[in-house]
């Protein structure tokens, strides 16, 4: 280790004179934009080691446990056998949104055999600085942003516990928040395996209750003390039923969800829409399907008689040559418009609002039909292998249930997002672009099930290659990708192809 002058190498591999003083943002050799790639070192042993230090001659210590990796152009070690510790990262990583994910190893001192776990997609802004606990933002949040905090650490509650990873949501530290979301700095084993020194110093309920409801239950009740006003006491009536040994988690996720809505249902919502595609410069034709276009839509001032309209929007991506592909995207769009349309008449139709796993189930359904059909035509066009054409769908629906408010009845301000391969979503605010959706790629599938760490799987030639679409098998095959948000900040919702998204 050294402390030295740290220097921050030009990721062009072809630059002759790469390192360059830190603070600067491009290359003084190359003009090629500098990586400033920081990092959480996790354990007692990274907790150790002082700020300004060098490790390794590649890492530098900006804070405690943060650490910018000098070296960005290079992987990170890694042993060619992955240590079944980190396994749980592979697993949740569909749900990088909370989740951060290895990075690599480090061996900070020759003489030592620890290595210290280096983690990457960590709560930090772009200077490195740690978002705020949880408990820290909590007193300054509204009422709605209180409740959706709660909702998604109930939501990845059992995930976790399956993987014995639920300790994670139970340290004060180790919750941050970025605007909406819940981000956790990192995994830790439930209670056999946690240190005692960070177990004693991090928290919020005996080690003996760990893990369990009533464990939850304990770690929030100083946030349901100092909750806003409006939700002091249906949060304490949720606490003492979350004390209660015979609760289960449906029955405290459905009222949780209840007074969500009604929060949200409270503020105002206006929504518009539109849509646009785009040949590009690589190909002749265009595979994309999206709705609405700008031919759907009504003129300026005059309200939409199309019942989709502003609520979904949908972007399909063609794959399998110009036969293929967008007969493929173009099918889907027109399958699944006569499906959402028949569900939003639905759920009209209820004096209550549908739950969200239910919404889920159908929105499910309707897309494995539209597969199947794609797939029925291949197959009828004996079309086999590569040649069998399918196509790529990222899709929002903004659903107008309504919810009863003392104030009348409000829209729930529900979001739901279901995706298949490497269309994307994305969340734009004035703060943060939150890329929402994972692609379904082979960089995905080799990090998902631990064979190797997502920088290491990027290096590989078929990286990018999709690992399902839909139309090219069948139904019961097709992995899909749903998603449940609240809509509670101004934003913008971005849904596009890979070709606007490929190289960020």
């Amino acid at each position: 280790m050294s402390s030295s002058q740290p220097l921050i190498a030009c990721p062009n591999v072809a630059c002759t004179n790469p390192l360059n003083a830190l603070g600067q943002m491009v290359c003084e050799t190359c003009q090629t934009p500098l990586l400033y790639r920081y990092l959480r070192a996790t354990g007692t042993a990274a907790a150790q080691i002082a700020v300004q230090t060098q490790v390794a001659e590649r890492y530098y210590v900006i804070a405690p446990q943060i650490w910018l990796d000098l070296q960005p152009r290079f992987l990170a070690e890694a042993p060619e056998t992955l240590p079944e510790e980190i396994m749980p990262y592979g697993s949740l990583y569909p749900q990088r949104l909370h989740i951060p994910r290895v990075y690599g190893f480090c061996q900070s001192d020759p003489e030592s055999q620890l290595n210290i776990l280096l983690l990457e997609n960590v709560p930090l802004d772009a200077g490195g600085q740690p978002f705020p606990t949880l408990r820290a933002a909590w007193s300054q949040a509204t009422a709605v942003r209180q409740v959706y905090w709660l909702w998604q650490i109930l939501q990845m509650w059992t995930p976790r516990l399956g993987l014995k990873v639920a300790s994670s949501l139970l340290v004060a530290d180790n919750l941050r928040v970025e605007g909406w979301r819940v981000r956790l700095q990192e995994l830790f084993a439930d209670p056999q395996t946690i240190p005692p020194t960070e177990a004693a110093h991090f928290l919020l309920t005996p080690l003996a209750e760990l893990p369990s409801l009533q464990a939850l239950a304990n770690s929030w009740q100083p946030l349901i003390q100092t909750a806003q006003a409006t939700l002091s006491q249906p949060l304490q009536a949720l606490w003492e039923q979350l004390q209660d040994p015979s609760a289960t988690l449906p029955l405290i996720s459905a009222q949780l969800n209840q007074l969500l809505l009604e929060q949200a249902a409270l503020l105002p919502l206006q929504t518009q829409v539109t849509g646009a595609s785009d040949v590009g410069m690589q190909r002749s034709h265009n595979e994309d399907t999206c709705f609405p276009t700008l031919e759907d839509l009504p003129e300026t001032n005059v309200p939409s008689r199309n019942p989709l309209i502003p609520h979904w929007t949908i972007v399909c991506d063609g794959i399998g040559g110009h036969e293929g592909g967008e007969i493929a995207s173009q099918l889907a769009v027109r399958s699944l418009k006569l499906q959402v349309q028949a569900l939003l008449t639905e759920v009209a139709e209820q004096k209550e609002p549908v739950a969200p796993d239910l919404l889920m189930e159908q929105l499910e359904a309707s897309i494995r039909v539209v597969n199947n059909l794609i797939a029925a035509q291949n197959d009828a066009q004996g079309r086999e292998s590569r040649q069998r054409m399918g196509t790529t769908l990222v899709m929002a629906l903004q659903l107008p249930q309504a919810i009863r408010t003392p104030t009348g009845l409000g829209n729930t301000h529900e979001l739901y997002l279901a995706h298949v391969g490497d269309s994307r979503a994305y969340w734009i605010t004035e703060r943060y672009c939150h890329q929402l959706t994972v692609d379904d790629d082979v960089t995905t599938r080799e990090a998902r099930l631990g064979r190797a760490l997502y920088r290491e799987a990027l290096q590989r030639p078929d990286a990018g290659s999709l690992t399902q679409a839909l139309g090219t098998r069948d139904g019961e095959q097709l992995h899909l990708t749903l998603q449940r948000f609240i809509i509670e900040e101004d934003g913008l919702l971005l849904l596009c192809s890979d070709g606007l998204s490929d190289n960020n």
